[in-house]
This record gives C-alpha cells, structure tokens and sequence, in this order.
C-alpha cells in the first residue's frame, strides 16, 4: 500500500488538484526577473530571487505591490502606482519562462496518477493567462483536465472557492479528494473546503516552516506518495 492509499484507507483519491508555483515547478527566477525589470524601469532597485521567493503565493497584483514596499506588508503603497507596476510586471513576465524548472519527482507522480485513472487539476492564484501556457513549456500541460487561475473567479486562495468549483466540476466529494501545495494559503483553503491537504516542505511559504499551518503531511519529494505509507 503505498502512503497516498494510506491517506485515504486503502483507496486512492478520485481527484487530486495541485498548486502550481513552489509544488510542481520552481517559477521564482523568471518571476524574480519580471519583477526586477519592472522595479528598475519605475527608477527603484531590483529586488533579487531571495527577496521575492518570500514574497510569492498571493498572485500577481499583491507580489508588485509588495516589490515596491520592499517587504511583505504593503498596505501603503498608491493604488495607482501598484496598478502601474502590475501592468509592467505582466508584460515582463508573458516574454519568458526559460528559467523556470519542474521539481524533481513531479513527472513520476504526475504520470503514476494519471495511469492510476486519477483526475488531476490545477488551482493557482497565477494569473490565468500564464498558467497553461507555462505548462505546455515545462510539458505537463496534458496531464491536467482543470486549470483555476488566480483570475479565473472572483475569489483567491486561501479561499476555498476554486477548490469547490473543481469539486462540482468532477463531481467529486471533499473526502474523495486531496489537495497538495507548499503554503499557508494552500492549506487554509484546503482546510475550508474540508478537502484533505498534504504539502511541500521545499516551497513558497514567506519563509516560515509549511508544518506550521497543520496539513496530513509534509512532503519532500512528490514521490514519497508513491512508496510504502
């Protein structure tokens, strides 16, 4: 039996969706040069990866206004000057995602899943417009029947409202589902859907240790769902 049977009790789930950034692909370089491009043509210092590691996971709009406080508490910056940099920021970030790289282990599982009959989606609080086709450049994009971005509802994570749409669309119940991701935000909406949650320990989490925020387990390789649990 291996740990994800053991996860739900001697099954296997019938959908597992996923995050996207910091679970199945290191996205930080290329967002990083996006956001340092866009800080240096408004006149301001560019930031580097370390810095914006910490600041990724609540979508595009909150990581610019973010850039240009510096930190992660950017309730002062203009609206105006925010919309500006957002704007830059998308432009930069649509030419490129040549530094991206898929996680090791991800292929495995995402191949294991998909041969187990096991449907698979991805939830994100990325801007829609890049999702797919950052996948289909990483080539995973044919191994996901749902793609949310962080535009596609109203509604964000740690909202649980993507999460729910993805249930009714397989018409899958919470406790027949797992969700996996590598942050706070993933795994309050998880926790809200009543969907169970396993995380990355690798990820994007503002610097702080994913166990903290009490998913089912802490991950450090995808594959680790696959072996004996």
């Amino acid at each position: 039996m291996t740990a994800l049977h053991a996860l739900f009790q001697g099954e296997l789930p019938r959908l597992v969706m996923f995050d996207l950034d910091g679970t199945l692909v290191d996205s930080v370089p290329d967002l990083a040069a996006a956001v340092d491009k866009s800080l240096l043509q408004l006149g301001q210092p560019a930031a580097g990866v370390e810095q914006v590691r910490d600041w990724v996971g609540n979508g595009a709009r909150v990581l610019v206004r973010r850039a240009l406080a510096g930190g992660l508490q950017h309730e002062h910056i203009d609206e105006v000057d925010a919309e500006q940099a957002l704007e830059l920021f998308m432009q930069a970030y649509a030419d490129d995602h040549s530094l991206t790289r898929v996680y090791p282990g991800v292929r495995e599982t995402l191949d294991w899943l998909r041969a187990q009959r096991v449907e698979l989606a991805i939830i994100t609080n990325k801007p829609e417009r890049f999702v797919a086709p950052l996948l289909d450049a990483k080539g995973l994009g044919s191994y996901f029947r749902w793609i949310i971005g962080g535009d596609t509802l109203p509604q964000q994570k740690p909202d649980p409202a993507a999460l729910l749409h993805v249930l009714q669309l397989a018409r899958v119940e919470a406790r027949q589902a797992l969700f996996i991701g590598d942050s706070r935000n993933d795994v309050l909406a998880a926790k809200a859907a009543g969907v169970p949650c396993v995380a990355l320990s690798y990820g994007y989490n503002h610097g702080r240790p994913i166990a903290e925020e009490g998913p089912l387990r802490v991950l450090d390789d995808l594959r680790q769902l696959l072996v004996a649990g």
